[in-house]
């Protein structure tokens, strides 16, 4: 045996880490990884520069968002892959608490490696967490509030979050504008999806110059010569070529002895697109909304039958009109009674800023609306959409879960006291594990204290004593340097965001931990795998024939 696979490392040509070293090296990927944004989190976290490598798309982003910074810098190790997919998760889910929720599972797979090196089994160090883990949801639970049934109230919690979500972003100067208009734009969504939203970026004047405007804004003008209002219009929303009216035959080479004959063909393309804008508008419709371009030739033959176009509509703002407007998207207008129109109030052309857009004014759709985003560069801007966006997600999630926690670190240093005291009531070594997921609970206003200046140990020091004597409503307020009561100074967050991070965290610190060996294999590995199995086999076989 050892003869025939005295080679089976060349055979299988894959570097193979094993034991302890396969241990740290996923624990010090992971680490490094929460490290690197450790500094953005908190209300007086800073700000990374991520500049793109590649010369011919020369690119500069400037974000305190944790998923924006993980989603743009090259990553190796697979154990920090995983801290960016959770982080990635954390953004789709609910839109906030991106940073937190890696800076969570850093932490743990630091305390984790300090019990490994008590010679403490991962094992035995993953039931630990599993109980810890279970006492801080239903803490989390017990300590939340669900102030669903008041409208008052429940808004002021809206406004809180809000004002708690973007104290840490860059629109933090216009906290109130902002936290305002993204509470009224999901208060209006009415049980809508989000997409219901619309952001329109438009560089120019300063941040305070945003607005919320009732309605769908499209980024786009009507066509040369049309009314620049519509009362109750018909609207068909296409996506379909209209850009055939001149000679594009792609793949091919066209020979003529003639110009007359490229006439000829010029004349065969425009009564092609005429019949297909005469089968258009046997639809009776008095708005024609297209993805893909519209030429100037069917442009003109829609004008003189007193029907608006819009074109070049992006796709996403297609997708949000179209769902706006209770209309399908069609490619094929043969069959008039399969095509779903859509309509509303009014349409009507305005002016933001310098640039012409398209409102769509109704009623009957009134969850739509739309946030125009003003700011004097690009960067300002995309960070505000950023940022703008997690406000909405967290608000839509708070609004279907009802419930809310305390901010500021309360609610961490609460779920560390409850799950000291399992600790102390469970023997064994899982005991040293909770403890552990505790202090790892604890350094989240621990590092919140130091991204803003403050004296972490000396605060943080206070914040348990406090707790410790039942007062669980006490946190810090990173504007004052100080633990006061949280509740009453609106600290407050998003339960979903809460018990989703901590989740998440405790689930990927969990996958990391039970690493004991890293096999990098090249692109061939799974053939070589499966060659080495096959030889085993008849190795075997051969064994069998001989005895």
């Amino acid at each position: 045996m050892s003869i025939l696979f005295g080679s089976e490392e060349n055979i299988l040509n894959a570097k193979i880490i094993k034991g302890e070293n396969a241990q740290l090296s996923s624990l010090a990927g992971a680490m490094a990884v929460a490290d690197l944004i450790k500094t953005t989190l908190g209300p007086k976290g800073m700000d990374k520069i991520l500049q793109s490598s590649d010369p011919n798309n020369f690119k500069v982003t400037i974000t305190n968002d944790g998923a924006t910074i993980l989603k743009n810098i090259p990553i190796n190790n697979p154990s920090a892959k995983i801290l960016v997919d959770i982080s990635k998760t954390q953004d789709d889910e609910v839109g906030d608490g991106t940073t937190s929720v890696v800076v969570l599972a850093g932490e743990l797979l630091r305390e984790a490696e300090r019990l490994m090196a008590m010679k403490i089994h991962p094992q035995t160090i993953i039931a630990g967490w599993r109980k810890a883990v279970c006492m801080a949801i239903k803490t989390l639970q017990i300590a939340s509030i669900n102030n669903g049934d008041d409208p008052i109230l429940f808004r002021q919690d809206l406004l809180n979050i809000a004002k708690t979500t973007l104290s840490s972003k860059i629109i933090n100067t216009e906290l109130n504008l902002f936290s305002e208009l993204c509470v009224d734009a999901v208060l209006r969504l009415k049980g809508n999806p989000i997409e219901m939203i619309h952001i329109i970026k438009k560089k120019g004047g300063q941040l305070k110059d945003s607005f919320l405007s009732k309605g769908f804004i499209l980024d786009k003008e009507f066509g040369i010569g049309q009314k620049k209002i519509l009362k109750n219009p018909k609207i068909m929303v296409a996506n379909t070529s209209m850009d055939t009216d001149k000679i594009k035959i792609f793949g091919a080479r066209v020979r003529v002895s003639s110009v007359t004959k490229v006439s000829e063909i010029e004349s065969v393309e425009k009564e092609k697109m005429k019949n297909k804008v005469e089968k258009i508008l046997k639809h009776n419709i008095n708005l024609f909304i297209n993805r893909q371009l519209i030429y100037n030739y069917p442009e003109a033959i829609f004008t003189e039958a007193k029907v608006n176009t819009i074109e070049h509509a992006d796709f996403e703002g297609v997708e949000q009109l179209a769902l706006v407007l209770d209309a399908e998207i069609v490619s094929t207008f043969d069959n008039l009674e399969q095509v779903k129109y859509g309509t509303c109030e009014y349409v009507k052309e305005i002016l933001v800023g310098e640039d012409r857009m398209i409102k769509f004014i109704s009623d009957k759709k009134s969850s739509a609306s739309t946030i125009i985003l003003r700011g004097s560069s690009d960067h300002i801007i995309a960070e505000a959409e950023r940022s703008v966006h997690d406000a909405l997600c967290v608000l839509s999630q708070t609004i279907t879960t009802k419930k809310i926690v305390l901010g500021g670190g309360a609610s961490e240093m609460y779920m560390a006291l409850k799950i000291d005291e399992l600790a102390r009531k469970t023997s064994g070594k899982q005991a040293f594990a909770m403890e552990a997921f505790s202090r790892a609970l604890r350094q989240i206003p621990t590092i919140l204290a130091d991204n803003g200046g403050y004296d972490a140990s000396e605060l943080v020091s206070k914040l348990r004593s406090f707790h410790e004597k039942g007062m669980n409503y006490m946190g810090l307020n990173m504007h004052k340097g100080n633990i006061e009561n949280v509740k009453r100074s609106c600290i407050i967050e998003s339960y979903k965001s809460k018990s989703q991070s901590l989740i998440s965290a405790h689930e990927a610190a969990e996958m990391i931990l039970r690493v004991d060996e890293i096999i990098q294999g090249n692109k061939n590995y799974s053939l070589k795998i499966f060659f080495v199995i096959l030889l085993k086999i008849i190795y075997i076989k051969k064994n069998l024939k001989n005895l």
